[in-house]
C-alpha cells in the first residue's frame, strides 16, 4: 500500500455501503416510535405540569406576537383555558418570561393547525420532533459507528426510551432544545465526513513524497453553517443551547486537528488553530447569535412586548446602541438574575448526580380518583404521567462514560469523544448551579447521548466482524436480552407513561425507589 492510500485509508476509514438497511431499521423504529407517541396525544385533556406556561404562551404568540401576562393565577386561568377560553390573557401588558420564543413557536405551530383549544395541538409539534429524532437518532449512530445494525438498535432504543416517549407526549421546551442540538450534532458529523473526503482527495494529488507543512484549507462547508443555525435554534428555545454551542465548536475543531495529523502535515496543530479554528468560531458563533436576534422578531416589531420601551425612559450615556437592543438586554439581565435566584423549594427538585441513573424523574401529572370515578374498579386508583426513563438503557449508559473515558483516552476512539461531548454539554453544566431549583427532566437536553453511550457498549459486546461465528453469536443473544429487557421494561411502565387509570396498588408496585414517588 502506498503512503498516499495509507493517509487516505487513515483519513476515510470503513464506510458501510448498505444504505438499504442503514436507512430502514432507524426509519420503521421511528414509524413505530411515532405511532405510539401520538396515540391519543391529546390525554389528558388538561395542562400537564409546565405546559401551564408553554402551551399559553404559545397561544399568546399567535394572536400577539409575545408572551402576554394572563388575567389571574394559573388555578385560575387553566380550567378556562382548557374548557375552550382562550381570551385569558391582558392586551396591554406583556409578560416578563425566562425563556427565548424559539420553543414557544414551535409549540404554536401546532396549535395553528389544530386550534388552541386542542389538546392534540398542543402537543402535536414536540411529538413530530420527537419522533422525527428516534431517526435522526439511528442515522446518526449509523455514521458514527460505520454500522447499520448499531444505527438500527439506536433507533429501537429510542423509540422504547420511556424519558424521550414522555417528552415527546408533553408540551415543554427541553425536548425541542434536545432536537435542535441532536440537528446540530449531526450536521458537524457529515461536515467532518466531507472535510475528511476533500482532505483525501487533495492528499490524492500531491506528490507521494511531500510532506505538506501547512494544511490545505477545506472549502466551503454548508454543514458547519447548518449546525451554527440549528445552535441559535438551540439557543433561541433556551439559553443551555451555549453550553453545546461551546462544546461542539471545540469538537469539531479538533476534528479537524485529527485530519490535518491523519494527512501527515507537518504543523496540523498550527493549521488549525491560525486558520480552522477562526473560521469555525466565525461561522459558528456568528450565526448562532443573528438566529438568536431573529428569533426574537415579534419581541421587536411589538409594542407591548415586555420591556419592548425600556430604552425610551431610560437614555443611554453612548447613542450608538440602538433602542430596541438596549431594551432586549435589559430584559435578558433580568431574566438572568432570576434563572440564578431560583432556589424555591419543588417537591421533584433533584441534583444533576442522580440524573444518568434516574434518580429523582419528576412526576408531570397525578391524580387519584377513587372507586366509580374515571373508570376507576377499585377502592383508590392512580393515574399518573411520570418522566421516568427505561432504566436498563440509562443504568448501561452510566456504565458506559467509564468505557467512553478510556477508549477516548487511551484508545483515542473519536467516537468516544464525541459521545462524551454531548453529554458533557448537557449535564456537567448543571453541577454548576446546584444551588437553585432544577429538575432530571432537563435530562432530556443529553438523552441522545445516552443512548450512544448504552450503543457503544454493546457495541463492544457484539464483538467486531472479523471475530469468529460463535463470539459473535454470544454477542448477539447478550445485545438482543437487553433489547427485549428494555421493550419489556418499557411495557411495564407503559400506564405511567399515558396517565392509564391503574389500582393504586399497581402504581406502587412500579415505584422501585422511595425517591419516584
Amino acid at each position: 500500500m502506498t503512503r498516499t492510500e495509507q493517509l487516505q485509508l487513515r483519513l476515510l476509514g470503513y464506510r458501510p455501503t448498505d444504505r438499504f438497511m442503514g436507512w430502514f431499521g432507524p426509519l420503521l423504529f421511528a414509524v413505530l416510535g411515532g405511532l405510539i407517541r401520538f396515540w391519543r396525544l391529546d390525554r389528558p385533556h388538561q395542562l400537564v405540569f409546565d405546559e401551564t406556561y408553554y402551551v399559553k404562551q404559545g397561544i399568546s404568540m399567535l394572536e400577539y406576537g409575545v408572551e402576554m401576562r394572563w388575567l389571574g393565577e394559573g388555578k385560575v386561568v387553566d380550567p378556562l383555558f382548557t374548557h375552550g377560553n382562550l381570551s385569558v390573557f391582558s392586551t396591554a401588558n406583556g409578560d416578563m418570561v425566562v425563556h427565548p420564543p424559539v420553543g414557544k413557536w414551535v409549540i404554536a405551530i401546532g396549535e395553528w393547525i389544530f386550534g388552541g383549544t386542542s389538546s392534540w395541538g398542543w402537543r402535536f409539534s414536540v411529538c413530530t420532533l420527537g419522533t422525527l429524532s428516534i431517526l435522526m437518532i439511528g442515522r446518526i449512530a449509523r455514521r458514527l459507528f460505520r454500522s447499520s445494525l448499531l444505527g438500527t438498535i439506536a433507533a429501537f432504543l429510542t423509540a422504547f426510551e420511556g424519558h424521550h416517549f414522555v417528552q415527546s407526549r408533553t408540551g415543554l421546551l427541553d425536548l425541542i432544545l434536545m432536537f435542535f442540538v441532536l440537528s446540530a450534532f449531526g450536521a458537524l458529523l457529515i461536515d467532518r465526513d466531507q472535510a475528511r473526503e476533500r482532505l483525501a482527495e487533495h492528499v490524492g494529488r500531491v506528490s507521494v513524497h511531500t510532506y505538506e507543512t501547512w494544511g490545505p484549507i477545506l472549502g466551503f462547508r454548508p454543514w458547519r453553517w447548518v449546525a451554527g443555525i440549528c445552535l441559535g435554534l438551540a439557543t433561541g428555545t433556551k439559553w443551555s443551547g451555549l453550553f453545546f454551542l461551546v462544546a461542539f465548536g471545540l469538537m469539531t475543531v479538533l476534528w479537524d486537528m485529527g485530519a490535518y495529523r491523519a494527512a501527515g502535515v507537518r504543523r496540523w496543530v498550527a493549521s488549525t488553530l491560525l486558520v480552522q479554528a477562526p473560521i469555525a468560531a466565525i461561522t459558528m458563533v456568528g450565526l448562532t447569535l443573528v438566529t438568536y436576534l431573529l428569533s426574537w422578531t415579534g419581541w421587536f416589531l411589538s409594542t407591548y412586548g415586555y420591556k419592548r420601551q425600556w430604552a425610551e425612559t431610560h437614555p443611554a450615556t453612548h447613542g450608538w446602541i440602538p433602542d430596541a437592543l438596549r431594551s432586549l438586554w435589559s430584559y435578558h439581565t433580568e431574566a438572568y438574575r432570576f434563572h440564578q435566584t431560583l432556589t424555591s423549594p419543588h417537591d421533584y427538585m433533584s441534583n444533576p448526580w442522580t440524573w444518568i441513573v434516574q434518580g429523582r424523574p419528576t412526576s408531570f401529572f397525578y391524580e387519584g380518583p377513587k372507586k366509580g370515578q374515571d373508570g376507576c374498579t377499585v377502592t383508590e386508583c392512580s393515574k399518573a404521567i411520570s418522566s421516568l426513563g427505561t432504566i436498563t438503557i440509562w443504568w448501561l449508559a452510566a456504565i458506559g462514560i467509564f468505557f467512553l473515558v478510556y477508549h477516548w483516552a487511551i484508545r483515542r476512539d473519536w467516537r468516544a469523544g464525541a459521545i462524551l461531548c454531548g453529554l458533557a454539554a448537557g449535564w456537567l453544566p448543571w453541577f454548576n448551579l446546584q444551588h437553585r431549583t432544577i429538575f432530571q427532566f432537563y435530562a432530556i437536553a443529553f438523552q441522545p447521548w445516552v443512548v450512544l453511550s448504552a450503543v457503544f457498549v454493546l457495541g463492544l459486546i457484539l464483538g467486531k466482524a472479523t471475530d469468529s461465528p460463535r463470539r459473535r453469536r454470544i454477542g448477539l443473544l447478550w445485545v438482543g436480552g437487553f433489547c427485549l429487557a428494555s421493550l419489556a421494561l418499557f411495557a411495564f411502565y407503559w400506564p405511567i407513561y399515558t396517565a392509564q387509570v391503574i389500582p393504586y396498588d399497581s402504581w406502587r408496585l412500579r415505584m422501585w425507589l422511595p425517591s419516584w414517588i
